[in-house]
């Protein structure tokens, strides 16, 4: 997912709002996403879905996205 900027940093905004201290995950959002551990997949499904709840009407995003 590194090549797509926007969608990580959504993913990113999720993740810190949801786990916002090591007492809701064990690890920050890089080490997170280096191990693609379940919060950090979490975080980029739903930045996947709020990505395809504020496209402009008509656009559409791919299914099937690259997660490293």
């Amino acid at each position: 997912m590194r090549h797509d900027m926007q969608l990580r940093a959504t993913a990113r905004a999720i993740y810190d709002a949801c786990y916002p201290s090591e007492e809701w995950a064990p690890t920050g959002f890089d080490e997170a996403e280096r191990c693609g551990t379940v919060h950090y997949r979490q975080s980029v499904n739903a930045a996947r879905e709020a990505r395809c709840l504020l496209a402009p009407a008509g656009e559409q995003f791919g299914l099937f996205g690259d997660v490293e």
